[in-house]
């Protein structure tokens, strides 16, 4: 099944989209990556939907990517003796470190390194930014705070501080646990939460040790700070907009989302805009106008992919939010709008021979008007090489791996397919590129093809060659 459109779809899965038939259904609608939310659901959930995913890839004959979401170190308060309280705006209140039900004045913060780095003046947000307070004062074991935004808050609401840097692991224990049982399943993408800086990505890297390729969410301030450093060191990134909306000032988070997708677009690191996109669709069958906008915009701004959450995973019209998002895709890459935009920011570095060939392979593609460009790839890096520079004509990418070709399913205008022979010399991969652009419907005799490979070929690392080619009559 070929998708006609270059922007990919991820969905989470959950309780409205488990099911073998529903998994099915979401495919093929526009889905090209699942994601498993492990802050939500036992291992036993993602195991039985890990099982119909792969039920499903083998039915469609196509490549379908994985992604497990690790929850990392979110924050909570503790409990209050009738539930919740109503917070005053201007009233004072107190965190502390007293393991006993709150009330009106004070809770239990279960987060002792918080106690050591608040101070006057910092922020603290809570109920996903709700409730606002300023600290007044913090000591070894309270957090006094003015509220500056009152409401109600009830048990274990999360708890953001956008001011500090958490001294505290990326990795929890529930994580380790979590990503040791993804990994074992073979999922394709590891998603690490609340990533501060780049030494947070050592931990993860280490235990994945090459099973899987690592993103890094981006939804602290901090994290900001070190955007380059923490793409260069990233597989992939996702533009967490939930929390990242609640620990920046909303006015800040359009043009951080612009930032991160041209960094990453620098480095050639796909990246995933996500949260709230279509949010009206876990009720409604249909998104307002400014969600469908704000997913074109997305789009418009050149990112990989774009992602729904509760949308799929528990709302009421997950394949129809599945099927909007594909249609307001294909709209936005239609418009000729779209193309003077991309073709804007082709201000790419040249680091490598591998990246200048890749690079070429855009410029020559155009210049021949080629229906398709092929790309042999181990490891997938000559695809996303080709993929950072946005060509006209769509990526066929052929690897001999399984593995290669998922992970691949999230990259921009990548086609994956597998190759299972080897390739021995040029007029082999001349052949091979042909009869595969023809047998996935991208060419017909007469029209041309741009290729990328690498000699010796089978060797990572080696992307050397650029040819041309024209489809023989069949």
């Amino acid at each position: 099944m070929r998708r006609q459109r270059k922007a990919k779809i991820v969905a989470t899965l959950g309780p409205a989209s488990s099911s073998k038939e529903m998994i099915l259904a979401l495919f093929e609608a526009g889905v090209d990556v699942f994601r498993f939310n492990f802050s939500h659901g036992t291992q036993e959930d993602h195991r039985k939907r890990h099982e119909a995913v792969r039920e499903v890839e083998r039915l469609v004959g196509r490549p379908i990517a994985i992604l497990a979401d690790l929850q990392g170190p979110k924050l909570r308060i503790g409990t209050f003796g009738e539930g919740k309280v109503h917070l005053q705006t201007g009233r004072g209140f107190v965190f502390d470190r007293k393991p006993v039900p709150g009330d009106e004045n004070r809770v239990c913060l279960p987060h002792p390194e918080l106690f050591g780095i608040m101070g006057p003046g910092h922020g603290i947000s809570l109920d996903d930014g709700k409730i606002r307070m300023k600290v007044v004062k913090s000591t070894a074991d309270e957090i006094q705070v003015r509220v500056e935004t009152g409401g109600v808050l009830s048990n274990r609401k999360g708890l953001n501080v956008p001011d500090v840097v958490l001294p505290i692991p990326i990795l929890t224990e529930k994580d380790r646990r979590d990503l040791e049982f993804a990994l074992s399943l073979g999922v394709d993408w590891v998603a690490l939460s609340f990533v501060q800086r780049p030494e947070d990505l050592v931990e993860a890297r280490r235990i994945i040790a090459g099973r899987a390729l690592l993103m890094t969410k981006l939804e602290k301030p901090s994290a900001m700070d070190h955007l380059e450093a923490i793409v260069r060191d990233s597989d992939a990134v996702m533009v967490a907009r939930g929390d990242l909306g609640v620990e920046l000032p909303p006015e800040k988070v359009p043009g951080s989302q612009i930032r991160i997708i041209r960094c990453c677009r620098q480095y050639g690191k796909p990246t995933i805009v996500a949260t709230q996109m279509l949010e009206s669709m876990i009720g409604a069958p249909t998104p307002t106008r400014a969600e469908a906008s704000d997913v074109a915009t997305a789009i418009y701004e050149g990112t990989d992919a774009v992602m729904l959450s509760a949308e799929s995973a528990s709302g009421s019209y997950p394949v129809q939010a599945v099927s909007m998002m594909n249609r307001i895709i294909v709209e936005v890459e239609s418009d000729p709008l779209y193309n003077q935009m991309i073709n804007a920011q082709q201000e790419i570095r040249q680091e490598t021979d591998s990246d200048a060939i890749c690079l070429a392979m855009r410029s020559v593609s155009k210049g021949i008007n080629a229906a398709v460009n092929v790309t042999y790839t181990e490891t997938g890096t000559t695809s996303l090489r080709t993929a950072r520079g946005r060509p006209g004509a769509p990526i066929l990418s052929i690897t001999p791996y399984l593995q290669t070709a998922r992970r691949l399913a999230l990259a921009w205008g990548v086609h994956s397919t597998v190759l299972d022979h080897s390739i021995h010399d040029v007029d082999d991969m001349v052949v091979a590129a042909c009869r595969t652009a023809y047998e996935e419907g991208f060419v017909q005799p007469g029209d041309n093809l741009t290729i990328v490979g690498g000699m010796p070929f089978g060797s990572c690392g080696t992307t050397n060659l650029l040819r041309t080619a024209v489809m023989p009559p069949v």
